[in-house]
């Protein structure tokens, strides 16, 4: 039997046995996969942020949403009420009064529709002298469709009652798709459709 001297041996095996803990270094080629590795990470995880970035700039800027006609309620009275009144007065007339008529539409249509007005009232201001006729029309609803800043379209219904002298008075509805312009802070109409 051996006696000890004091002094622990280690085994020659564990001698050459490396630290590999925490904090120690990689090998280099581990290290290179590891840094490949992050940046195809980080350019995936760019490319699914852009791709989820652009798609949401696409659910926010649908029609529906830039249509103030379904998000500003005081715009969207504001115009109709604008162009229920141009309507009321541009299309009410009497033997008497169908200056002050062809007057009122100057300030209140525009475009084409006055152009449309102007040709179709050189026939109504000689029928009116002639036959005495009185129209007066009243909007009964006014539906705004789409309205941006500066443009609406609306779907208007109008009733209109025709008195000839000496005859019955003789109500009719009529129906337009009215195109009405901002300018100067006030509604214009720029285009009038018979539907």
């Amino acid at each position: 039997m051996k006696q000890s001297t004091g002094t622990a041996t280690i085994p020659s095996d564990l001698e050459a046995v490396p630290d590999t803990g925490p904090g120690t270094d990689a090998p280099p080629a581990r290290r290179r996969w590891h840094r490949a590795a992050a940046a195809v990470l980080a350019l995936a995880l760019l490319g699914v942020g852009g791709t989820l970035f652009v798609q949401g700039q696409r659910l926010r800027d649908t029609p529906a949403t830039s249509n103030r006609a379904l998000t500003d309620s005081a715009a969207t009275s504001r115009v109709a009420g604008d162009v229920s009144s141009a309507l009321g007065k541009v299309f009410s007339y009497s033997p008497q009064a169908t200056a002050a008529t062809k007057e009122s539409a100057k300030q209140l249509l525009g475009g084409r529709a006055l152009k449309q007005y102007a040709a179709l009232f050189g026939q109504v201001e000689k029928q009116t002298a002639d036959q005495k006729l009185t129209l007066t029309s009243q909007v009964v609803r006014a539906g705004v469709t789409r309205l941006t800043g500066s443009s609406a379209h609306l779907l208007v219904f109008l009733d209109q009652v025709y008195e000839r002298e000496g005859k019955a008075a003789t109500t009719a509805a009529a129906q337009l798709s009215v195109t009405a312009e901002l300018r100067g802070g006030h509604w214009r109409i720029v285009d009038i459709t018979s539907r």
